[in-house]
């Protein structure tokens, strides 16, 4: 008998608490009504509003075999989040995604559909392609983005259209193996992930997406961010 699918999300959280329920609500409707078997891990990095209290009230209202808890200490970064949960991920795909509602999990049934067409290594959620795009964003930050992946597609040819995203689908071994071969930290991470993919020959689709600025807390791109990105670029035009 073959065997059934399980997709398991790994939601990295700092001060959600607002968000958390939301999201989870509409990941848990989005599981239920397209008959995928799933669960939600959450990976709190010692928020101090409250975020985990709330997650271990999800917990009791859904249960824990659909909403794992896997809290760290304090503030660690997004791939070591990942590590930790894919750790104790029980499904045999990953869908990575942020808890601030800027991904709408009504698109994972569209990852799914687009990984089964060609049995894809992963899928990519992309803004820039088809009818994807972005919502709540100002003049100054889309123009940083679009300039950023335009700067990128000329420098690393991904073969990705949307490479910042952090909305995607994975194989659970590819993403064990992409983790594990990635060096960098914040917004550059999501890049080298779709950059070493290609290396490694690993196949990615695309699903067209609507992003929505963050709804409830503050964004998290500065000048620094910026810096950061530039920085990230060259290292990996320089080590690819």
């Amino acid at each position: 008998m073959e065997r059934r699918d399980k997709f398991s999300v790994l939601l990295p959280t700092y001060n959600e608490k607002d968000n958390l329920p939301i999201i989870v609500w509409l990941l848990v409707k989005a599981f239920t009504e397209s008959g995928n078997d799933f669960e939600i891990i959450v990976i709190d990095d010692g928020s101090p509003d409250g975020t985990l209290d709330v997650a271990k009230q999800l917990q009791t209202n859904y249960g824990d075999k659909k909403i794992v808890l896997r809290p760290r200490e304090k503030k660690l970064g997004l791939g070591t989040a990942y590590i930790h949960g894919i750790k104790h991920a029980t499904g045999n795909f990953v869908v990575i995604m942020d808890a601030d509602l800027s991904h709408h999990p009504k698109f994972i049934k569209e990852f799914i559909g687009k990984q089964k067409e060609k049995d894809y290594d992963l899928v990519s959620g992309t803004r820039y392609s088809g009818n994807g795009g972005v919502y709540g964003w100002d003049l100054k930050r889309k123009i940083i983005s679009r300039g950023a992946n335009y700067v990128t597609q000329v420098l690393l040819r991904p073969g990705a259209s949307d490479l910042t995203g952090s909305f995607r689908l994975y194989k659970k071994e590819v993403l064990e193996k992409l983790v594990q071969s990635c060096k960098s930290k914040g917004y550059v991470f999501q890049m080298e992930m779709i950059i070493r993919a290609r290396q490694f020959g690993f196949t990615i689709g695309e699903v067209p997406i609507s992003f929505v600025d963050r709804v409830y807390g503050e964004s998290k791109l500065g000048g620094n961010e910026i810096f950061q990105f530039a920085k990230g670029l060259l290292y990996l035009f320089a080590t690819t």
